[in-house]
């Protein structure tokens, strides 16, 4: 896992593929998206076009408004088809809903 990466959050989705683009140009390997920033299909394609081997590559993205293990699959197979990657290399739970977790840590 690269120790500097690019993230895009607030990144408007129109010029996402250029900025990304830009950043794996000077040198960042590692980028970082979510299903919420709405530009995971802008940041798979830059990557695609950069030229660089996928493995060279660090992607995340994270989880949004996922309930159940069922929606939690078909949300990441979402992903991956709008990076259109095969592998996600760090995938993350964007904010956690409910009140099971909160539940859990308080001893509820």
């Amino acid at each position: 896992m690269p120790i500097l990466g690019y993230g895009t959050y607030q990144t408007p989705s129109r010029i996402t593929e250029c900025c990304v683009s830009d950043a794996l140009s000077v040198g960042y390997r590692s980028i970082d998206t979510a299903q919420c920033y709405g530009s995971e299909r802008e940041v798979g394609l830059a990557c695609r076009k950069s030229g660089i081997a996928r493995t060279e590559l660090f992607v995340t993205t994270k989880l949004w408004a996922c309930h159940g293990y069922k929606d939690t699959l078909r949300s990441i197979e979402g992903s991956l088809n709008k990076l259109n990657m095969d592998y996600i290399d760090l995938f993350l739970i964007h904010e956690p809903t409910g009140d099971v977790i909160l539940r859990r840590c308080l001893r509820i």
